[in-house]
């Protein structure tokens, strides 16, 4: 016997996969109230849940051919309403379509059988950071400057002129060589000095920072082809806001920053990285030569000019797209820059896996002469645990 179920907008916000669970394949009937709409529609302008509140409405939206919508939709309670009732009563226009990117919207236009589109130069429609994986299938057909194409089982790099060169496992920075095929091809990329700015996304654990790091380490310290090493991060911060902890900005910095100096202790043992400490003790005590490596929020970017050095952008799933434009108009004469991130692992409040910082500078440079991108991929990434929780989808 099936089971009626009506769905309280706690419960979406909580586990937006609920619809899904309760519904059972087509084993129990589910039901939401208009006013659960409503309350997510008011709750959207809350900075802390927006993100849950987003995954609601794309579950809700998603089902709709599987939910019965209870109540009455008052079409006098926004301007949104409104307008929808302005449309459905507008007889004389065929077939209207209405263009928005509020999902809310969107999510009551269909409710009203009213057909709703994507605005898509505003909002990438899906994620061209998750699609494009630095391949092509055919060079001739679909050439892209900087790319990759699998020949007779071997991963072949085409320049910016269309020139093959065969990738074998001959790249190694620092000292580090690639654990599989696309790790090298991302040090293919990261170490070519006709490309200035490479993008590279992956899940967690598969190496992005430790290589791009190696990687800066060869440039600075060994060929000496730039001066200087900058890490730029967003800071997402939970809790107490950066500013008012004690002590310097370097100090300010430390929590947000442990990962790094851990990383790079850990290339100093593999090969002497002397030239950019001035303290590395132990772990809580690494401290930076700013001549020679720095660590900056993103927030100190502006009004900076950067020359003559390798910039590491980190964690650009996290900022948005003006934010990377901010920082990537600071890089001056000789600059070699490397943003990376991974799109499922969001913490921004108003950023999702499309309208992200990553995703819009491979929406918006790919095809150009000096930029590549490039997915790493892996069957293992840092450890068990980490394959376990990639593979399971939590």
């Amino acid at each position: 016997m099936k089971r009626n179920y009506v769905i309280d907008t706690n419960i979406l916000i909580d586990n937006p996969d609920c619809i899904e669970i309760l519904r059972n394949g087509e084993e129990n009937n589910i039901f939401i109230p208009i006013e659960v709409i409503n309350e997510l529609d008011n709750l959207k302008k809350n900075d802390r849940v927006r993100h849950l509140i987003n995954t609601a409405i794309e579950n809700i939206t998603k089902n709709l051919d599987n939910i019965t919508i209870i109540g009455e939709i008052d079409f006098q309670r926004n301007n949104d309403l409104k307008i929808l009732k302005q449309i459905k009563d507008k007889k004389d226009i065929e077939n209207p379509i209405l263009v928005t990117n509020d999902e809310i919207f969107q999510l009551y236009s269909k409710i009203n059988k009213v057909k709703c589109e994507y605005f898509k130069s505003s909002n990438p429609f899906k994620s061209e950071s998750q699609i494009y994986t630095g391949f092509v299938k055919d060079i001739n057909t679909e050439f892209v400057p900087n790319c990759f194409a699998w020949e007779t089982g071997n991963p072949v790099f085409y320049n910016k002129n269309k020139q093959p060169k065969i990738i074998n496992y001959t790249n190694s920075a620092w000292n580090i060589k690639p654990k599989n095929i696309y790790q090298n091809l991302a040090l293919e990329l990261m170490l070519n000095d006709d490309i200035d700015l490479v993008s590279i996304q992956s899940e967690a654990g598969l190496g992005k920072t430790y290589l791009s790091l190696a990687c800066a380490l060869l440039k600075v310290l060994q060929e000496k082809k730039y001066s200087k090493i900058y890490v730029i991060k967003p800071i997402i911060e939970i809790g107490e806001k950066l500013g008012y902890l004690p002590g310097t900005l370097e100090e300010k910095l430390d929590p947000y920053m442990k990962y790094l100096s851990s990383l790079l202790l850990k290339l100093d043992e593999i090969r002497n990285a002397n030239k950019i400490f001035t303290s590395k003790e132990n772990i809580n005590k690494v401290r930076f030569d700013p001549r020679r490596f720095e660590i900056l929020p993103m927030a100190y970017i502006r009004g900076m000019n950067i020359d003559n050095a390798f910039v590491i952008i980190d964690e650009c799933q996290n900022i948005t797209r003006y934010q990377l434009r901010s920082i990537l108009t600071r890089m001056g004469e000789n600059v070699k820059c490397i943003c990376i991130g991974d799109v499922k692992q969001i913490d921004h409040p108003h950023l999702n896996e499309q309208n992200n910082g990553l995703n819009w500078c491979v929406v918006k440079l790919k095809g150009l002469d000096n930029y590549s991108h490039i997915i790493l991929k892996s069957k293992s990434s840092r450890g068990s645990i980490c394959d376990m929780v990639i593979k399971s989808g939590l």
